[in-house]
């Protein structure tokens, strides 16, 4: 009886194990069913976390945000663009604490993907909000060359001048500049575009660079009263007066209202009637422009040194006596300016001029009138004639 009970259990053994095969099969079909739909609604639990988190920080509730965000992440642990987003809110809370937290998961994110431009970007704005020019830089570059998702010329444009503005926050002008001359090679004929180019080569005290840009303006829209007197108060502040007198004249033309380019223009126009090394007037005019700016030196000498009474006829040391005493000894060369043998008396006269306007205006103030004229003149010899 034993051995017929073993005899069918052996005939029987294939069909068992098919049969706990199947029952295994099964058992696993719905174990992973269950497991899929788990991680779909996990799935969908956490977008929906997300999409309220980026609701949240769109908003400016970075508290809100960050809280959702890393509830979304206890769906998905593993999500990049969760975690990426996570630290953009710790990072935005504008709370120090949370710059380190959010550091690090970029920091992750970066090791993983470092050609990514976003997570760049996001390091770029962390070393920003700390104030570490050299880290900003490098991230921010980094973020320009690095892999866009869509519209790579743009984001790169857009992430050039987000670094200039921190370096011209930061007062790193020189390092702004080189960025401004790179940015001015990749920008789109976009009137636009350009204009904001020169506002920033303004910002970054680079008259030449905003100058050149506010005439790529002009180049597309030739009626831009904005550009006209910007490029007008660009070629002034560098020392580009007859540039200068050009925009401001057209800038003046196509805005009565612009009272400042109007009033940079009167300026102008006063230094181009008074600057002797104007490279059209004659000899003669020349000599008469000298001799007037020598004797317009010495009212402002005298009316300075009343100011802070200091007697000029007294033999008390001062610089502005000292200036006096320059000017009173040099006077009577005004009379060989006419000698074809003083080449060089021309430029010593008008630098006692420049020294008296000068000094004047460190212990009066800024003048007006011709002596700021002859002021602006000194400080911008090289330039003044173009």
């Amino acid at each position: 009886m034993l051995r017929a009970f073993l005899k069918s259990i052996s005939r029987s053994a294939p069909l068992i194990l098919l049969l706990l095969t199947f029952v295994a099969a099964i058992s696993f079909a719905a174990v992973s069913h269950l497991v899929a739909r788990y991680n779909a609604n996990q799935q969908a639990r956490g977008r929906k976390l997300y999409d309220r988190g980026l609701s949240s920080a769109k908003a400016g509730n970075y508290g809100d945000a960050i809280a959702e965000f890393r509830a979304a992440l206890t769906c998905e642990p593993a999500n990049s663009q969760y975690q990426l987003s996570l630290a953009r809110a710790l990072r935005d809370s504008n709370d120090p604490r949370r710059l380190d937290e959010a550091e690090s998961y970029l920091v992750a994110l970066w090791q993983r993907t470092p050609q990514d431009a976003a997570v760049n970007l996001a390091l770029a704005r962390v070393a920003a909000h700390r104030g570490n020019i050299e880290d900003a830089t490098r991230y921010y570059h980094n973020a320009m060359y690095g892999v866009w998702n869509s519209n790579a010329d743009a984001n790169r444009n857009k992430a050039r001048i987000e670094l200039i503005q921190f370096l011209i926050g930061r007062q790193a002008l020189a390092n702004a500049d080189s960025e401004l001359i790179a940015l001015a090679t990749s920008l789109p004929s976009d009137p636009a575009e350009h204009m904001r180019a020169a506002e920033l080569f303004v910002q970054a005290r680079d008259d030449a660079g905003a100058l050149a840009q506010y005439k790529e303006v002009l180049l597309h829209e030739p009626t831009n009263a904005a550009a006209m007197a910007g490029a007008g108060r660009s070629a002034y502040d560098a020392g580009a007066y007859t540039t200068a007198d050009h925009y401001l004249q057209a800038a003046v033309r196509a805005n009565p209202q612009d009272t400042h380019s109007r009033e940079l223009l009167a300026t102008t126009e006063l230094i181009l009637h008074v600057d002797p090394f104007r490279w059209y007037i004659s000899d003669a005019e020349r000599n008469r422009r000298i001799a007037t700016a020598f004797d317009q030196a010495e009212k402002r000498l005298q009316s300075c040194a009343a100011q802070v009474g200091v007697n000029l006829s007294t033999a008390s040391p001062s610089p502005l006596s000292d200036l006096q005493a320059t000017w009173t000894k040099n006077k009577p060369e005004l009379a060989n300016l006419r000698s074809d043998t003083e080449t060089d008396l021309p430029d010593t006269l008008m630098d006692i001029v420049f020294q008296i306007e000068q000094k004047t205006s460190e212990i009066c103030g800024s003048p007006q009138g011709p002596d700021l004229a002859l002021l602006l003149i000194s400080q911008k010899r090289e330039t003044s004639g173009q």
